[in-house]
């Protein structure tokens, strides 16, 4: 009969045999059939919990909004060289404004609180009703059932219009709005973390995917459909404010050369009509404010005209800059519904248990034999 120091346990430095791994192997097998009935029992106690929880969870439902943004960056071509030519006369066409908005940055938009909030602060209709986003958000989340202990809390209400934050105002009012400040900023991190998702499948492409996800069918829908809106607009808007500025800026100069170049065209008539019978020694009556006008006016007609020139090729740069969102797919009832099926659950809390109950038990053989290196076996 031959005896051998269990070296399973402590590994040396000149490493393990093919026997000595099958006898660790068969070691561990047979130390695990011995506890068989804690499995089992885990195992289905996992399973059971798995069954209840997948009976009790609410389902969630998913709103997707599929957009291509058409992001056109800088000028080129024939309109390049105009836009270089005008900016050599001192007019400033618009050149690639709104540069810090490019392309995938539209996406940290959809993630920033400023638009969150906004979007939050939006009415929808909820089966006839009109309500706020957050007021829908705080019922649908049961948040005044956990406020109920808080009185300050358990009532508070939010509104369109933000209150202003005057140091006129009473205590209790600044408290409240600082309450609704801290539950918005709660509410934004949530939305962030657990409903709001803004996506580009393909980074080739310009496709774009915006998901909401959210136990409240209605909210999911309204809360997509308005954060889209709420964040496409700005983006357009910023993309194109330095343009549609030169724009209004150019249309105001035009309109007021026009004006002078047509005020003096009728002072030549009226000077014209108020001499009718004019003396021929008398003609410094009708000729200087004839000229002078005359003057004005062709001046003014060389002045439009080049006017007109920069507005046209500011409009045309203007609309090369505003990117085109074509929306491809909306959201529509009913919803994507997603929710842990029964039989999902009672395999998957199964398979948890099992799997948490054999790493206790790996664990408690692991300390049990590094708290006892010498134990040893008799192999015959």
């Amino acid at each position: 009969m031959a005896i051998e120091s269990k070296r399973s346990l402590n590994f040396n430095t000149e490493g393990i045999t093919l026997k000595e791994l099958l006898l660790k192997g068969k070691e561990w097998w047979q130390y695990l059939v011995s506890k068989w009935l804690i499995i089992v029992c885990l195992g289905l106690l996992g399973g059971i919990l798995g069954f209840v929880y997948a009976n009790f969870k609410k389902p969630s439902y998913t709103a997707t909004t599929t957009f291509v943004l058409e992001d056109e960056k800088g000028t080129s071509g024939g309109l390049g060289s105009l836009a270089g030519l005008a900016s050599v006369a001192g007019v400033d066409l618009g050149g690639s404004g709104g540069g810090i908005f490019q392309g995938d940055n539209i996406l940290a938009l959809y993630k920033s609180r400023t638009m969150i909030e906004k979007t939050l602060l939006t009415e929808a209709d909820f089966n006839g009703k009109k309500q706020l986003l957050i007021n829908r958000y705080i019922e649908f989340n049961e948040l005044r059932k956990i406020w109920s202990e808080r009185p300050e809390l358990k009532n508070i209400e939010f509104s369109g219009v933000q209150i202003s934050k005057d140091l006129s105002l009473n205590n209790n009012l600044k408290t409240r709005i600082r309450l609704q400040d801290s539950i918005m900023g709660e509410v934004v991190k949530d939305i962030n973390r657990s409903y709001l998702s803004a996506t580009k499948p393909d980074k080739k492409l310009s496709i774009i995917d915006i998901s909401v996800n959210a136990r409240d069918e209605l909210f999911a829908k309204s809360f997509n459909d308005a954060i889209v809106r709420n964040v496409n607009d700005f983006y357009i808007e910023t993309k194109t404010k330095k343009s549609l500025l030169n724009v209004s800026i150019l249309q105001h100069k035009t309109d007021s050369v026009r004006a002078v170049m047509n005020g003096s065209i009728f002072t030549v008539a009226s000077v014209t009509d108020a001499t009718p019978n004019l003396n021929p020694t008398r003609q410094i009556q009708r000729l200087v404010p004839i000229q002078k006008a005359q003057f004005s006016a062709e001046t003014n007609k060389a002045v439009l005209s080049e006017l007109l020139k920069n507005l046209e090729l500011s409009k045309m740069n203007l609309m090369k800059e505003t990117p085109l969102i074509q929306v491809i797919d909306k959201p529509i009832y009913p919803l994507k519904k997603e929710k842990l099926g029964k039989a999902k659950g009672l395999v998957f809390g199964g398979l948890i248990g099992g799997i948490l109950i054999l790493i206790y038990l790996f664990a408690c053989k692991i300390i049990s034999d590094t708290m006892n290196p010498n134990t040893e076996e008799i192999l015959e």
